[in-house]
């Protein structure tokens, strides 16, 4: 009896473990299965997000080619700079919208082209600009030393390699221009808050882009000298209603002569009413996945648009 108690007790334990495994297998095919067709839908999802980015940069190409016909000018209450409606697709919708790059501080203009190292005038315009955002001025030396040629850190707040490689993980400033304003936060302890303080008013471009007056915020056409401080945003938001301001007219009338004198003698211009360099932001929203696709576009002076910088998920 003993035994035969004995044996049903191990038939029952050996089936209870072989339930267990086939349960245990069991999940784990179906996870694989949920995990792979996730990872499908994610694949697919971006492929999309990009094809539909692509749309949205010939959409871009062909209000900014239209603009260029009506108007040398580029302001903010025209066509382009409208938000346009969001585009109803399988399971979801895809959001456009047209920024003008130019309307802010081209960090690449920190350098002068001809030498490769800072370009005074810039360095001044750049720390006049952090301080009118209340961020610390010794940036500017940093950014400088981050793209200029040289190894000599800029006096005195500037920063080369033998700071960089003590760092953890260490590293190297790239010494040529930046591709992207986040670089910004490869300098020793500018930090997420800074960043995002100045993110709006800066821009990465290629060096001796003008500054386009009629797009700028009050802060960037402040920067341009040391003792104008008159373009605050609702001003400059009731006057742009439907024309350019300031024009370059304007701009000359607000600032002290030496000043104008000082940006009239830059070459190329430091100052301008029209923009080559624009942003297309394209979100495209499927199910539960979001793909934002951001395009830095060029128009030339034909009036032919085409990308040249493409980022995924940040600007």
């Amino acid at each position: 009896m003993r035994t035969r108690q004995r044996q049903r007790g191990v038939a029952i334990l050996v089936a209870l473990v072989l339930m267990a495994l086939v349960t245990i297998i069991a999940y784990d095919v179906w996870f694989a299965g949920a995990l792979e067709q996730r990872r499908s839908f994610s694949v697919l999802s971006v492929e999309q997000g990009f094809q539909y980015g692509l749309g949205g940069e010939a959409l871009a190409a062909v209000a900014l080619q239209r603009d260029l016909q009506q108007s040398k000018q580029d302001y903010t209450a025209e066509e382009w700079a409208a938000p346009f409606p969001p585009f109803q697709i399988d399971a979801g919708e895809v959001q456009v919208g047209l920024e003008d790059m130019q309307a802010r501080f081209n960090l690449n203009n920190l350098i002068d082209p001809k030498t490769g190292n800072a370009d005074q005038d810039m360095v001044d315009q750049f720390r006049r600009l952090l301080e009118i955002l209340g961020l610390e001025s010794k940036w500017a030396g940093l950014m400088v030393d981050w793209i200029d040629v040289d190894l000599q850190p800029s006096f005195p707040d500037g920063a080369e390699d033998p700071t960089y490689t003590v760092l953890a993980p260490p590293y190297l400033p790239p010494n040529g221009p930046v591709t992207s304003t986040t670089e910004l936060l490869a300098l020793p302890g500018f930090g997420i808050d800074r960043y995002r303080k100045i993110q709006p008013f800066v821009a990465a471009l290629p060096v001796g882009t003008a500054i386009n007056v009629c797009t700028a915020p009050g802060e960037v056409l402040d920067s341009l000298s040391a003792t104008m401080r008159q373009f605050d945003a609702n001003f400059l938001a009731t006057q742009r209603r439907t024309k350019c301001f300031p024009a370059l007219t304007d701009l000359q009338a607000a600032l002290p002569p030496a000043d104008w004198q000082r940006i009239q003698a830059r070459n190329p211009p430091l100052v301008s009413d029209n923009t080559q360099y624009f942003r297309l932001t394209t979100v495209t929203t499927i199910g539960t996945a979001q793909i934002t696709l951001y395009s830095l576009l060029l128009r030339n002076a034909g009036g032919q648009t085409r990308p040249i910088l493409r980022s995924w998920g940040t600007d």
